[in-house]
């Protein structure tokens, strides 16, 4: 895969996080890697936004590219309203993530909140750009209540619109789970129809670098370059088995 969209089923979920995982993995595999934020909202000019932090965390070899930056933290389209400034197209996020992946092994384009927010007053959506590019996308999830049917809508929409989710990962999985985090272990594959492909721990992101890139191999499955089992982490992470998952 050369690019792959990388989108949460909703804001402040541990997106970027995730985003610096893959990096991460992906440049201790040897590849070259690029990051594009389309926009950034809610970020003052010559402050970090999510791709400074991508590379706080990942490494200063991976390039980083911001479309747009507006200063409120709103909805792309509403926060490039109310600043007077023109929103970011499909068609521009498609365009920077081919020519970056020219130059590229990988290219992550990190969206803004959930996967349909609006980018522009005709209602385009990260979706638009994904189905340009035809490039799969990762779903990334909470851990707890109400976790399954933003998830599963985040994957009908996809399929919509003739796209299929890479997989999910849990963006912000809890030191002490409580129920519902466990019983979603088995059901968010099923709520997505896709695989459950690592659990990012709370905190990940307040990590030193060192540490961070060290770590991040134990997060996220093979499919992403690392080590995390699946069913290992459910069996660890709920001992009642598989009675907490047939209760529906």
């Amino acid at each position: 895969m050369t690019v792959i969209v990388v989108s949460g089923t909703g804001t402040e979920i541990g997106k970027t996080v995730t985003t610096a995982a893959v990096a991460t993995l992906a440049l201790a595999s040897g590849r070259s890697v690029a990051m594009l934020k389309p926009a950034q909202t809610g970020v003052a000019p010559g402050e970090p936004g999510d791709a400074e932090e991508v590379k706080r965390l990942a490494g200063d070899e991976i390039t980083t590219l911001e479309l747009a930056r507006f200063p409120e933290p709103l909805a792309p389209n509403t926060a490039a309203r109310r600043a007077g400034m023109e929103p970011v197209r499909p068609y521009e996020v498609a365009e920077a993530a081919q020519k970056l992946s020219t130059e590229h092994d990988l290219v992550l384009v990190e969206g803004a909140g959930g996967l349909l927010v609006h980018y522009d007053d005709e209602g385009a959506t990260l979706a638009d750009a994904a189905r340009l590019l035809t490039a799969p996308v990762l779903v990334v999830a909470p851990a707890g209540l109400g976790t399954l049917n933003s998830t599963a809508l985040t994957a009908e929409a996809l399929r919509a619109r003739g796209l299929a989710p890479l997989g999910v990962t849990i963006g912000n999985w809890p030191a002490t789970p409580d129920l519902a985090s466990r019983c979603n272990l088995a059901d968010l594959p099923r709520a997505a129809d896709a695989p459950l492909l690592g659990a990012v721990p709370q905190g990940a992101g307040s990590l030193a670098r060192a540490d961070f890139r060290a770590r991040a191999h134990d997060w996220l499955a093979p499919q992403l370059g690392g080590r995390w089992d699946e069913a290992a982490f459910t069996t660890r992470e709920t001992p009642e088995g598989p009675a907490l998952g047939a209760t529906h």
